[in-house]
């Protein structure tokens, strides 16, 4: 068979696939944003993930917003965005409409893989369905699905899509080698096939689920030790001298997988009748980290006489990670919104976002620059490469003569800041 692909979404994940087969087949990367289709086709990535080189060795990749473009496709593979809504339960919109749009063009032979992070048995028992509705065939008769679970981690140069080992499955024996043979194509690190759709689906959100746990126990140790007096950096630097000690820091845990992944497993189990304490406590945790942030800050403001309401606050960074524009279920939002229900004034300095679409979504205008002399709190929150690069006096000239400042990311030494996690 020869193979024609669409790749449905083309954000931090579909991007990279769509450039990466599209050096070895014939592939139609299809978003509905037409603006993002635009910039695509003049080899500009607006995640700065893939450069214009790379989009030029992928010889045989087209992009398009039109359906009919991808009626002749042959494999499908979804990897639309699945966040969780207001009440931390899945939204699995995206998802609904992607598999609307391939099931009305869908024929007899073809496959559609899914990438999305799901709770287990999504694919098969809510996606499926869809499938054959739109489409009038029926499940592992006229069509074939198949799941391999994402592991971008954006802004990450060294592990990228074809150096990470990818996990395949299909919904038959026959279709699970073609799936996996298929990724072969283009992971040098090799692929792993499971034995089922609901394993691979389950492997992809515990993976996630397990860092949670680990950055919400050093969070929680890290309170601990605050209340202790012991510097929580030196005895993560001295427990890591053991060979086995799983070395996480405490910090904000936010963005499109650690935040909430565990969300999807813990929706599902609370479906089957079983309610979860560790997954929930650890999430319940990292959740409220942007209050003790906040907390923390407007005791040390309290103690040097820094009058809070109409104080001026600086955070240095917006995104959910260092080095990358990706601002997806940043929990500094919530830094944000604890200092404005203070009655604070607030600014948000981030090289790496686009300014605009950050106004857009978030109804924020982050700075360009920093005022000198301006704030009467910095706090540094995200752990950008520009912002290594500053010393503790050129945090310190943005503060007003008597400020704080506070060290979320352990960018300066434990004497340098005013206080940190």
């Amino acid at each position: 068979m020869k193979k024609k692909i669409a790749l449905i979404g083309l954000g931090y994940v579909g991007l990279p696939l769509a450039v990466e087969f599209g050096k070895k087949f014939e592939v139609i990367g299809f978003d509905i944003s037409k603006e993002r289709i635009d910039l695509l086709k003049k080899y500009e990535d607006p995640n700065l993930e893939i450069s214009k080189k790379e989009f030029l060795e992928s010889i045989y990749l087209n992009f398009s917003n039109i359906i009919d473009d991808i009626k002749d496709c042959n494999i499908y593979i979804v990897t639309v965005p699945t966040p969780i809504d207001d009440y931390k339960k899945p939204d699995l919109t995206e998802l609904k409409k992607s598999s609307e749009t391939i099931g009305s063009i869908l024929k007899k032979n073809d496959i559609v893989i899914y990438e999305s992070t799901v709770f287990p048995g999504a694919t098969e028992e809510f996606c499926v369905p869809i499938l054959e509705k739109q489409s009038g065939l029926k499940f592992n008769t006229d069509f074939y699905c198949g799941y391999s679970p994402e592991r971008i981690n954006p802004g990450d140069k060294k592990h990228k899509l074809i150096n990470v080992k990818k996990v395949t499955a299909g919904s038959t024996p026959e279709i699970s080698l073609i799936v996996d043979d298929l990724y072969k194509e283009i992971i040098v690190a090799g692929t792993h096939k499971a034995e089922s759709i609901k394993v691979a689906e389950a492997a992809k959100v515990i993976e996630n689920t397990q860092r949670d746990l680990n950055i919400a126990l050093v969070n929680e140790l890290a309170l601990i030790f605050k209340k202790m007096n012991i510097d929580t950096e030196a005895v993560l630097r001295a427990a890591s001298t053991k060979w086995n000690f799983l070395s996480f820091q405490p910090g904000l845990v936010g963005g499109h997988c650690i935040g909430v992944d565990p969300y999807y497993l813990t929706h599902k189990a609370n479906a089957l009748g079983y309610q979860p304490e560790i997954i929930l406590a650890g999430r319940k945790l990292n959740d409220n980290m942007g209050s003790y942030v906040a907390n923390e800050v407007s005791k040390l403001m309290t103690k040097k006489k820094i009058k809070i309401k109409e104080s001026n606050i600086l955070i240095m960074g917006l995104t959910f990670k260092e080095n990358c524009p990706d601002y997806r279920n940043t929990r500094v939002i919530d830094l944000v919104k604890e200092f404005e229900s203070l009655g604070c004034n607030v600014d948000i300095y981030d090289p790496w976002v686009d300014k605009k679409r950050v106004a857009d979504e978030y109804k924020i205008d982050p700075i360009s620059e920093p005022t000198k002399g301006k704030y009467d709190a910095i706090i540094i929150a995200v752990a950008h490469n520009e912002f290594k690069l500053l010393s503790e006096d050129l945090f310190r000239s943005y503060g007003k003569s008597n400020h704080i400042l506070y060290d979320v990311k352990y960018l300066l030494k434990s004497n340098e800041s005013d206080g940190r996690l």
